[in-house]
């Protein structure tokens, strides 16, 4: 019997349930294959609340909460535990924790035959196991073969990071720039490899996109230089342990990467779609429209990387007001690389328009429509 297509659809929806239930099943009772102690809290009292206040009058309210648990596996498994927690109304640095909640242990300790412990913090796994199911679910559901292939990209991108990532520790940050310019390009090559297949439309965007990410990190590097990298704060960046401006070129590649790969394959799928609507259209006639595609959709990415950008600084950047410092050292010490990065990004943005638009024109200014 042959199977028609809804059909197919409601097994796999079917079968995404099932899974999804099992996941969530197995991460709440999988506390057996931890090694850490974990607990369920019971019950939860209110001991006290402090109004506290610093320096800078910056107000907040600690509170001390007297917890039960059950500790569900280890040596003590099946064994109450109490717990003093203390959180404040910020939570900022700690956490309040509610009936219900798995947490893991430390500093457990037994006392005329009670037991004691401190909370490290939540056992996350059913929620984060849940959300890669949802990922995959929607990417599946929504998009068929495209987003499987879309996920599969992801999955290899990921990997190829983490294996760059040693090689550089490895390496002791020695031709890191050139290590993860290669890495760039095969993300490039993978991704559209597997979404695009290889193909003309493959092509196009791949040389655009490599070649819009290379124009807008010289020109960065370039700026940089011609003003010795003036008012160009590279001690802010957190944790540092190598050279930080090499860093900050590699996240000037990584971050313009994404952005310019989406632009060049919307405008070169919107040519496609051109050439196959009127096979005999001209090269100048397809680099005027990748042209006019690039200049709708320019301005919504530029401000998808600003807003990114706000997005990453707000909540420290309120740290630092709050605090008492300036605006001015606020932006220095906490936006002004973000700041630059998404500027160098924003010119790669528009860079990639005409050069997109004439691989475009290239590959499909004749009268062959097939890619």
């Amino acid at each position: 019997m042959t199977m028609n297509w809804s059909q197919k659809n409601v097994w796999l929806l079917v079968g995404f349930i099932l899974i999804g239930i099992f996941i969530v099943v197995f991460t709440t009772n999988d506390q057996r294959f931890y090694h850490e102690p974990i607990a369920k809290i019971n019950t939860v009292k209110k001991v006290s609340s402090t109004k506290v206040e610093d320096e800078f009058n910056n107000v907040d309210y600690q509170t001390v909460q007297q917890l039960t648990a059950t500790i569900l596996n280890g040596e003590h498994k099946g064994e109450k535990v109490s717990i003093q927690n203390t959180y404040s109304k910020s939570q900022a640095m700690d956490q309040k924790y509610r009936q219900g909640d798995q947490v893991f242990l430390t500093q457990m300790k037994k006392h005329d035959g009670k037991l004691t412990a401190s909370i490290k913090g939540y056992k996350r796994d059913t929620v984060v196991a849940f959300l890669g199911w949802l990922v995959v679910f929607v990417l599946i559901m929504s998009m068929g073969r495209a987003g499987f292939f879309a996920l599969i990209s992801v999955i290899i991108n990921t990997i190829l990071f983490v294996v760059a990532i040693f090689l550089d520790l490895r390496m002791q940050g020695n031709n890191i720039i050139l290590l993860f310019s290669c890495l760039a390009v095969i993300f490039v090559f993978i991704s559209l490899m597997l979404i695009l297949g290889i193909s003309k439309k493959m092509l196009a965007t791949f040389a655009a996109t490599v070649i819009g990410t290379l124009l807008a990190t010289l020109i960065g590097i370039l700026v940089l230089n011609m003003t010795h990298n003036k008012d160009v704060y590279y001690e802010s960046m957190e944790y540092v342990t190598q050279v930080p401006r090499s860093l900050f070129i590699i996240e000037i590649i990584l971050g313009a990467l994404g952005a310019i790969m989406d632009e060049a394959t919307d405008i070169v799928a919107t040519l496609f779609e051109l050439k196959e609507l009127d096979p005999n259209v001209s090269r100048g006639q397809l680099f005027m429209a990748g042209r006019n595609i690039g200049r709708s959709i320019m301005g919504p990415l530029v401000n998808v990387l600003f807003l990114i950008f706000i997005a990453d600084t707000f909540t420290s950047t309120l740290l630092y007001l709050k605090n008492g410092n300036s605006w001015g050292y606020t932006f220095n010490m906490n936006m002004s690389l973000g700041m630059v990065q998404s500027l160098i990004s924003g010119i790669g943005i528009v860079l990639t328009v005409p050069v997109v638009s004439l691989f475009g024109a290239l590959l499909l200014g004749r009268r062959d429509s097939n890619n």
